[in-house]
């Protein structure tokens, strides 16, 4: 996540001064690389799909 971030930064940074195309995609480049080793580390592993839950006053109805 912070790859992604420091490629957001310099790509928003490069708009700002100019803008500055070359280090632009440099950012743009880097928030790839950060992409890629998010799937390569398996970012998403510990996220638990859970089931739907109830609002309370229903959960206490037994509906």
């Amino acid at each position: 996540m912070i790859i992604i971030l420091a490629g957001f930064t310099v790509g928003g940074v490069a708009l700002c001064l100019g803008p500055n195309w070359m280090f632009f995609w440099v950012g743009a480049g880097i928030v790839a690389i950060g992409g890629v080793v998010a799937l390569v580390v398996d970012i998403f592993s510990d996220v638990i799909v859970d089931a739907p839950r109830m609002p309370m006053d229903q959960a206490h109805r037994g509906h």
